[in-house]
């Protein structure tokens, strides 16, 4: 995390990267550090699991636990309800505290674990919700992060008809993209530098610029859902360098890292818009029918898209597990 305020630099009238990025991209702070946030001032923050795990490593966040545990001591639960009760309540205290700070919404992700069970993850985004609305939260403030398995975005489809929007995350393919608008959701989270990952592991060179993998996933989902009209926001994530963040610039949301907002800040060569949706309505593509198993075949049929939806859900539900014997040591 960045130890030091960085301001804007201006060459004469030349604004910073950062400042020319927000005018024409929502720009979102990916931490779970309160400094950074109040640094960069974003509009909207987006936590996980590794990043909530790895916030309450650091000392200046002792207390938050401390607190959860202070308030939900005579719970009446024991065991695993008790340790899942504190830890919802330990994301939710997180959620808030950021959302003093942003003037925006605060992501908020549900258990990993939950990935192919709908009825689990609807239970769980109506419960995260509850507790933030328990705390004078506005539920539009806050977007339930579910990953986009099938069964994640059935699950999405029936929270936001309840009024819950919903950010579907660990989302590598135009298929899950194209489901998720069908169904209404309000956000997708395409994670650009595990593509990015995959395509230089697999074919093993390097990519830069608009070549990228990964940046050419979000042009993708982006075209479509400009040129067919569907009113979910895109939100690029998972960014490796600031040049993939540069070829995205003008995309609706692009949810960026400490360190890369750092880079951003820092720099102050011109940011020229790359994605507008004029131009992707008069793009040449053909719309795609969406049912399950269409679905299901061509997310199988995606090797880098099945492999790093897999590798996701299994590290966050690992640092869940983290989470969960870190909480249960504490509780007395």
């Amino acid at each position: 995390m960045t130890t030091a305020t960085v301001e804007p630099q201006k060459t004469g009238t030349q604004l910073s990267q950062l400042e020319q990025l927000k005018k024409f991209t929502i720009v979102v702070a990916d931490t779970g550090d309160f400094q950074s946030i109040k640094e960069f001032k974003p509009r909207d923050a987006t936590t996980n699991p590794s990043l909530i795990y790895a916030a309450t490593q650091k000392e200046q966040y002792f207390h938050l636990l401390d607190e959860v545990l202070a308030e939900r001591k005579n719970s009446g639960l024991s065991g695993a309800a008790q340790v899942e009760d504190v830890i919802d309540h330990l994301l939710v205290k997180f959620g808030c505290e950021i959302l003093k700070i942003v003037p925006g919404r605060v992501s908020t992700e549900t258990d990993a674990r939950l990935s192919f069970d709908v009825e689990g993850s609807i239970n769980k985004g109506r419960q995260l919700i509850k507790l933030y609305e328990e705390r004078g939260i506005d539920r539009r403030r806050v977007l339930i992060k579910i990953a986009s398995t099938w069964e994640g975005i059935k699950a999405g489809e029936v929270l936001e008809k309840e009024g819950i929007n919903c950010n579907l995350t660990l989302m590598f393919s135009l298929p899950q993209a194209v489901r998720c608008a069908e169904g209404g959701i309000e956000l997708i989270s395409p994670f650009v530098g595990r593509i990015y990952d995959w395509y230089k592991a697999a074919n093993k060179r390097e990519y830069t610029g608009a070549e990228d993998p990964g940046v050419q996933s979000v042009q993708e989902i982006y075209t479509y859902y400009k040129k067919f009209g569907h009113k979910t926001e895109v939100m690029g994530a998972s960014f490796r360098n600031v040049s993939q963040i540069l070829e995205l610039a003008g995309c609706d949301l692009l949810t960026i890292s400490p360190d890369l907002l750092e880079k951003l800040a820092a720099s102050s060569e011109p940011v020229e818009r790359k994605l507008d949706p004029e131009r992707a309505k008069g793009a040449n593509v053909e719309r795609l029918e969406m049912d399950e198993k269409k679905f299901r075949y061509l997310f199988n049929d995606n090797a880098m898209a099945t492999e790093k939806t897999s590798e996701g859900i299994r590290k966050f539900s690992a640092d869940i597990v983290k989470l969960e014997k870190f909480v249960a040591g504490k509780i007395r």
